[in-house]
């Protein structure tokens, strides 16, 4: 009866040691919210890991890729992610009819930057594993740049890509 009682009493004092002592750190800058592979462009959206998961993707499931480049600290892609994210009809469609991929860094496929390297960029790749550099935005300078007013222009352009897509396979 008494190690039955001293069985008890000491996993009782380990147990209470432990949450004595067990405070959580919570850095100075609060509470981080894990980083998922949307970075905040649509939370809900299944995003491809890598570029050579999303051709896969896209070629087993005759889906076109959207690939967006951007960067953390640029201000120009925190802008338009706001414009991206919170677009009822823009997540609708990628959840229904892309795959979808963000990058932050390039890759080694110099087709997906046809006309330079600057963020945010956007581009659609067919499940030919085509780049369409011919679906632009309004700007002569950065073709497949998008700007928080583009929202429309982006929506017509995904558009394209699904009757592009529907027309050539």
């Amino acid at each position: 009866m008494t190690r039955g009682v001293l069985s008890v009493l000491l996993i009782l004092g380990a147990i209470l040691s432990v949450f004595a002592t067990g405070k959580q750190y919570i850095p100075k800058t609060g509470k981080r919210i894990p980083e998922t592979l949307s970075r905040g462009w649509g939370d809900q959206l299944i995003w491809a890991q890598t570029y050579e998961e999303a051709l896969y993707w896209s070629r087993s499931r005759n889906k076109p890729l959207m690939v967006v480049f951007h960067l953390a600290d640029c201000p120009h892609s925190q802008a338009f992610k706001k414009i991206f994210a919170n677009s009822y009809d823009i997540q609708k469609t990628l959840d229904e009819d892309f795959i979808v991929l963000n990058l932050m860094y390039e890759t080694t496929d110099s087709n997906l930057r046809p006309d330079g390297q600057y963020v945010p960029r956007i581009l659609f790749v067919d499940p030919s594993m085509t780049v369409r550099a011919d679906i632009v935005s309004r700007y002569s300078n950065r073709k497949h740049a998008y700007e928080p007013q583009d929202e429309k222009l982006l929506r017509e352009n995904m558009e394209k890509a699904k009757k592009l897509l529907k027309q050539e396979l």
